[in-house]
């Protein structure tokens, strides 16, 4: 991927107030494994390396997805809506999970037919890989 997208290719942060949301998205599959935010500093990290990073409200801090857990996002390619205020990252999940419950996906809650479920088995043990 060419690091440096032309300049009108490039997400509208201030009108955000500075984040933007990025799903990430599975390139084979289509699935959607996460929604995260991303600001000017993660969305240029995520263009020089080619690892998904993204800014973590919590932390208030740049976080490099799966630099703990070593489950990284390879960025494929990078969609940028019309009003340049959302992104999808395609991605290629590695480890197989996405979601810091050991999950593939953070979407792992269903309802259907009038129940809630867990639609997702987890793939690791959080305890085992973040030893709080």
């Amino acid at each position: 991927m060419n690091p440096f997208p032309p300049t009108d290719f490039r997400p509208d942060f201030a009108k955000c107030g500075g984040l933007i949301p990025a799903v990430a998205q599975d390139d084979a599959t289509g699935e959607v494994l996460m929604l995260a935010y991303m600001n000017e500093e993660a969305w240029l990290k995520t263009l020089e390396t080619g690892d998904a990073h993204y800014y973590s409200r919590s932390r208030r801090e740049l976080w490099h997805k799966g630099g703990t857990s070593g489950m990284v996002q390879k960025v494929r390619s990078i969609r940028l809506d019309c009003d340049g205020d959302a992104i999808v990252l395609r991605i290629e999940q590695i480890g197989g999970a996405a979601c810091h419950t050991g999950r593939r996906s953070c979407f792992y809650r269903e309802w259907k037919d009038g129940k809630a479920a867990v639609c997702a088995p987890q793939v690791f043990n959080p305890d085992d890989v973040y030893k709080k």
